[in-house]
């Protein structure tokens, strides 16, 4: 029976896996949706993190009544900044606060007193502040502070209190020098709550026994450290080198870079994300599919994109946001959207949408290039845009790089290829550096 590497991925409405031989042939999919997050209150976001187990549980089983072949390592991601505490066995003591829980104002103001300008810890929606806010509900019960993906890997490999070096960006964790920095300590919050750090794709261990034996798993399969969701679909859209570029088309404009040396612009809301000695800069425009859905439906934009003239250039210079207000690669809260004049005809709107979002596309790489960057080489595309031809054409004029659709579109895939690199099958970014 050949070998195979699973990953999964945990969302905010669902949970994925994939399973991959070494060659990175995909042999299994598996996919099913979560309860939607709770809000008791404004600004909060919360999830049972018994609901991620239970999703993570019919994910994998699925996988395995396809037979996919022997596996040999599994590895996690989960949304980034997702946290809860739990206690010494892994059993949780707070639900996990989403990636949007806002609620943690007080405490993210604590943490600016302290913290470096150009550290991910800071604002409300940090991992570091939800912290902060879960140890003030819930003293002296905790034994971790962990991440999503860290909770789960936790449970299948019964080593607790651990996480990966992703994940702890927004905790806090100073991810060029490798260590938890000096200035937490003045924080109110005891140390010994924050995880253990582990690389991207290094080995947490081998799966419980109790837990091989309910899945029927063999008990030499390996829990690799994993990484959150969206490093991991820049891993399955297809980077290799310093240069390559992923930009996702989704409800916003997220643009991220593989490159030798990291970069962190706060005030842009840059951040670099270690993988081995690599690193992927990342920033996040509020541009992109969401306002294209104030005007057009799905239907709407695929009929109007097949009569656009791609050839024939508007250059009404819009700059589409869905509210004012934007971070990058224009750091300008008040900044208005800009979407006049608009031609009658709608099909040369939405031209004029998709220009204006290449547009801001262009000034990004242009951006995290002045900032330190490498100069993109090609640019991966993933997201639901990533089929719009008409789109695709446009932006290769603004960028003046090849545009190609990522090589796998699920984040599940990248976490599998973190899987099978663990165990030495073949290199997933050059074996992470």
């Amino acid at each position: 029976m050949a070998d195979c590497f699973i990953g999964i991925d945990l969302g905010t409405s669902g949970c994925r896996g994939v399973a991959i031989d070494d060659r990175g042939v995909t042999l299994a999919q598996a996919a099913t949706v979560l309860p939607p997050s709770r809000h008791p209150r404004p600004g909060a976001s919360e999830q049972s993190p018994d609901d991620w187990w239970a999703a993570v549980a019919r994910v994998l089983r699925e996988l395995l009544t396809q037979k996919p072949g022997a596996v040999r390592a599994l590895s996690v991601d989960g949304t980034s900044s997702t946290l809860l505490l739990c206690d010494a066995d892994g059993v949780p003591c707070s639900p996990g606060l989403m990636y949007d829980d806002r609620r943690a104002v007080p405490q993210a103001q604590t943490i600016a007193q302290h913290a470096p300008a150009d550290c991910a810890a800071r604002g409300p929606g940090s991992a570091l502040a939800k912290l902060l806010y879960l140890h003030e509900k819930h003293p002296h019960v905790a034994a971790h502070a962990v991440h999503q993906a860290d909770w789960i890997s936790g449970r299948l490999a019964a080593r607790h209190g651990i996480s990966d070096e992703n994940n702890v960006l927004k905790l806090g964790y100073d991810v060029v020098e490798r260590h938890w920095p000096e200035w937490m300590t003045r924080l109110p919050l005891p140390l010994e709550l924050l995880p253990e750090v582990l690389p991207v794709g290094s080995p947490v261990g081998p799966i419980a026994p109790a837990i091989a034996a309910a899945f029927g798993l063999p008990t030499d399969v390996l829990v690799v450290a994993g990484t959150t969701d969206s490093n991991a679909a820049a891993l399955a859209a297809g980077i290799e080198a310093p240069g390559d570029a992923v930009t996702s088309l989704g409800s916003t404009l997220v643009l991220k870079i593989f490159a030798e040396r990291p970069v962190f612009a706060a005030d842009y809301g840059v951040y670099s994300h270690r993988l081995g000695d690599s690193w992927l800069i990342g920033g996040a425009s509020n541009t992109g599919g969401r306002v294209l859905r104030q005007f057009f439906s799905d239907r709407q934009i695929k009929q109007l994109s097949a009569r656009i003239d791609t050839e024939r250039v508007l250059n009404l210079g819009y700059y589409p946001l869905p509210t004012p207000g934007e971070r990058f690669p224009r750091n300008d809260p008040h900044l208005e959207p800009r979407l006049t004049p608009r031609p009658e005809d709608p099909a040369e709107f939405l031209q004029a949408m998709l220009e204006g979002i290449a547009d801001v596309e262009a000034t990004g790489y242009a951006r995290l290039t002045a900032l330190g960057a490498p100069t993109p080489r090609r640019v991966f595309t993933s997201g639901g845009g990533a089929a719009n031809e008409a789109w695709q054409r446009i932006r290769a004029r603004r960028l003046g790089l090849p545009v190609l659709r990522a090589v796998h579109t699920e984040a599940a895939y990248g976490t599998a290829l973190l899987a099978r690199a663990a165990v030495g099958a073949r290199s997933t970014s050059q074996s992470l550096q």
